[in-house]
């Protein structure tokens, strides 16, 4: 596989390359043996994905990791965003760098600076920053908001990567069965025309069905390209919420999306506690992070914490939390370490999704082949059945 490796020169300058790698790990070797300084590796074709990649095309997180590179060589603020921005060749995320840069100079603070672009820099990402500014702990703080990010990536990718093979198996098997109805099983209806009512009832209303789609292959044809036009232009985001809303109300998986949720919830709620945040503050930026149910939930544990109520009891009344999290939040709050056991819950909960997910798709799988098998079965048994009773008669 090719890597892109950013490393940086004597000079303090950016620079990158191409290198042929087994693994990211050994990319990174290759470029170190040469003398380079690393700053970030990343395969060729993802280098512009990620969690930190916004809608503009900002690389958050490639520029938190280029950024702590810089500060961790002793380089200033002010002189590690002009390198990023010399070596920037994107006009775009060129004039965002100088921007902020314009505004350092200015006598503004990173936070402020990075606060006054929302639309590239995300709220956490500034919350951590500004928190860190109390105590002169900027490159901890990029580490932590890096680590945060790559986490949730990498529980995205474990999700996204439980569901390929289902959707490739409904996919496939989909297009065999509008293969079989809209071509397939038409031609057939020619050769049975003349037998009537002499076929199975079941072949007859699957034979109606082919000539009703022959009659009306242009209408089905625009109807379909209608469907991907509104797909393409934001319908396919509604379906996905009327699908969320419905999987909600089923009673396991809802609670195993509850679970996902809560577990996002506590990473980040762990990762702005470890940075310095005040509990309120942090209740208050996370709830865009939850689905509307939870968001109405997560208002009253905040009203309740700002009470003076405790966490645990917040979070345990207003079903924001799990019996192991709730045991866990209790513990936290004797030995004062709210952000780490955050963290701790949310990777125990993590690894129980995963686990999950990995069962889930190994019962899916046989069970949409054993579906779409009948289905795609059915379809033929039915267009050979008169051939059958034909050949039975005629014995």
């Amino acid at each position: 596989m090719r890597y892109r490796v950013k490393f940086m020169q004597g000079d303090l300058s950016l620079a990158s390359a191409t290198v042929e790698a087994a693994s990211e790990a050994q990319a990174r070797e290759q470029a170190s043996a040469l003398g380079h300084a690393v700053v970030a590796v990343v395969r060729e074709g993802n280098w512009r994905a990620g969690l930190g990649q916004r809608k503009h095309g900002f690389p958050v997180v490639l520029f938190c990791q280029e950024l702590l590179a810089l500060l961790s060589s002793g380089v200033s603020i002010v002189e590690a965003l002009e390198t990023l921005a010399q070596k920037e060749a994107r006009v775009a995320i060129r004039e965002t760098l100088q921007g902020v840069l314009t505004q350092l100079r200015e006598g503004r603070t990173l936070s402020s600076a990075l606060q006054s672009r929302p639309d590239v820099f995300p709220p956490l990402l500034v919350a951590t920053v500004k928190a860190s500014e109390r105590t002169s702990n900027l490159g901890e703080a990029l580490q932590r908001y890096v680590t945060y990010a790559n986490q949730l990536q990498g529980i995205r990718n474990k999700l996204v990567s439980a569901a390929i093979y289902p959707a490739m198996l409904i996919g496939v098997s989909s297009l065999v069965i509008l293969f079989l109805m809209g071509y397939v099983v038409p031609r057939f209806s020619h050769i049975y025309e003349d037998m009537g009512d002499q076929l199975p009832l079941a072949s007859q209303i699957m034979l109606r069905w082919g000539q009703w789609v022959e009659d009306n292959g242009f209408l089905l044809l625009g109807l379909a390209v209608a469907v991907l036009l509104a797909l393409a232009l934001g319908g396919g985001r509604r379906i996905a919420g009327v699908l969320a809303r419905a999987l909600w109300r089923v009673p396991s998986m809802g609670e195993r999306m509850r679970v996902f949720q809560l577990a996002r919830l506590y990473r980040t709620l762990g990762m702005l506690l470890r940075g310095g945040v005040p509990i309120a503050t942090a209740l208050e930026m996370v709830s865009g992070l939850l689905s509307a149910a939870l968001q109405s939930r997560l208002a009253a544990a905040s009203r309740a914490v700002r009470e003076g109520q405790a966490i645990s009891q917040a979070f345990e009344a207003h079903g924001l939390s799990t019996a192991v999290s709730s045991r866990m939040l209790r513990v936290a709050e004797r030995a004062g370490n709210m952000g780490e056991m955050m963290d701790r819950a949310a990777a125990f909960h993590d690894e129980e999704m995963a686990r999950w997910a990995d069962w889930l798709t190994r019962l899916l799988g046989p069970a949409l082949m054993l579906i779409m098998g009948l289905v795609i079965g059915a379809i033929v048994v039915l267009m050979y059945l008169p051939i059958f009773q034909l050949a039975e008669s005629i014995q």
